[in-house]
């Protein structure tokens, strides 16, 4: 099933591709300034969204818009230029990732870092891609601190002392 719903967990194809039209999807609407439900369906239509995890694809595109103000928040004073200097592109994955990195905490923060710097790689300009690695990378040590000390709830749970056994 490509699409992730009730105990159906997405492919990490299906979740690339829903990544890849998403910053697609919210470059047209900041470029734009078009209606989300309007570039969604376009989108729907104008692509093969056989193989894609449709719900992520809906939540990134109507999430960023929705959540923008306060990711550009986040974003803004980890920059070493001003927002509005950024590319469209830029702009387009930083707040995807910013959205994955704050609202999806069931993706790996390493993950959503590997998948904006591979998102700028195939749609920013040359370098553009050590950039987003940048930021995001130091999104992480603000948002995820606690996953990246290796506190996930396996990591946390207090280990048996080795002098007892278990009965």
């Amino acid at each position: 099933m490509s699409r992730a719903s009730g105990n159906h967990k997405a492919s990490p194809a299906a979740r690339r591709k829903a990544r890849r039209f998403a910053v697609q999807a919210l470059y047209s609407w900041q470029i734009s300034g078009a209606n989300l439900g309007q570039i969604e369906a376009e989108f729907r239509a104008d692509n093969d969204m056989s193989k894609v995890d449709l719900e992520y694809f809906h939540d990134i595109l109507h999430g960023v818009p929705r959540d923008c103000k306060t990711l550009d928040d986040k974003i803004a004073p980890l920059l070493d230029r001003r927002m509005d200097e950024l590319t469209p592109v830029e702009l387009s994955v930083l707040r995807l990732g910013a959205f994955e990195m704050c609202h999806r905490i069931d993706v790996p923060y390493k993950v959503v870092i590997n998948e904006s710097v591979e998102l700028a790689k195939t749609f920013g300009a040359t370098d553009g891609h050590k950039f987003v690695n940048g930021v995001l990378d130091k999104l992480a040590q603000r948002e995820r601190s606690v996953e990246i000390r290796g506190g996930s709830k396996k990591a946390a749970k207090p280990a048996e002392p080795s002098n007892q056994s278990e009965r």
